[in-house]
């Protein structure tokens, strides 16, 4: 990977990558939301409803993806000294902090009309709204440093001892009685939908993926552009001082 650690290199890549990651964006987000709302049936018990699945469920895949993703960079940044590693940790948090948002917002919707209320206190809930959290405590930390450089070790500390919310996330309708339904599509012995309504959810995640790597890339290049635009400044900075001390 280290081969990948170029800056020029990745920028190269990146945009020979964008523009396929876009239009899939552009495409999948057509087809998942033709066949989430025109292509598949109501379900039998919770009618039009459970149309907010095709979002709510992607939604906490990606949520757990994306921070799985940014604790091995961080696990990467720690112990390899990757420079891209910390640049994709820092600009993929935003993403992930929104994916968990929707989540949390379509999952109220939902288990209103399902439950009975909008939020309750369960285990599968409550480890996401956590999970939120640690997104907004790693942005929050990694800005909380004059240091860049302590800012991001910090953050990837945090990443590191988050990712431990990760599974407890995936397993918490097996290990707790909760309202949660489990698992119906990544589990033993295959999905348990059926393929009227798992087609629309596997498009929209694969929609949800794509704008996430359209978005991450196009976040990168930004990181990448603001260092060489503040190593320039300091550059300058310091060649000014020379000159006044030269003067003086």
């Amino acid at each position: 990977m280290h081969r990948f650690a170029n800056p020029a290199r990745f920028l190269r890549l990146s945009a020979v990558l964008l523009p396929w990651c876009a239009g899939a964006t552009v495409i999948l987000t057509i087809l998942g939301l033709w066949f989430s709302l025109f292509g598949s049936p109501p379900d039998y018990q919770q009618g039009e409803t459970v149309r907010i699945m095709y979002i709510h469920v992607p939604a906490a895949w990606m949520s757990m993806f994306v921070y799985t993703n940014m604790a091995i960079a961080a696990a990467v940044g720690l112990v390899w000294k990757h420079p891209l590693a910390d640049l994709f940790a820092k600009a993929a948090a935003p993403i992930g902090a929104g994916f968990t948002f929707v989540c949390l917002v379509t999952g109220s919707l939902w288990g209103a009309p399902m439950w009975g209320t909008w939020w309750v206190w369960d285990a599968r809930l409550t480890s996401v709204l956590i999970l939120f959290f640690l997104y907004l405590g790693y942005m929050a930390l990694v800005n909380a440093f004059d240091d860049p450089q302590r800012g991001m070790k910090a953050g990837n500390i945090l990443l590191l001892v988050g990712i431990v919310n990760v599974p407890i996330i995936k397993f918490s309708v097996d290990w707790w009685n909760t309202l949660h339904q489990p698992a119906s599509v990544v589990r033993m012995g295959g999905p348990s939908i059926d393929p009227s309504m798992l087609t629309p959810l596997l498009v929209m995640a694969g929609a949800f993926t794509a704008y996430f790597l359209s978005v991450v890339l196009l976040r990168v290049r930004t990181e990448i552009a603001q260092r060489k635009i503040q190593t320039l400044r300091l550059s300058v900075a310091g060649d000014g001082a020379v000159t006044d001390g030269m003067q003086g």
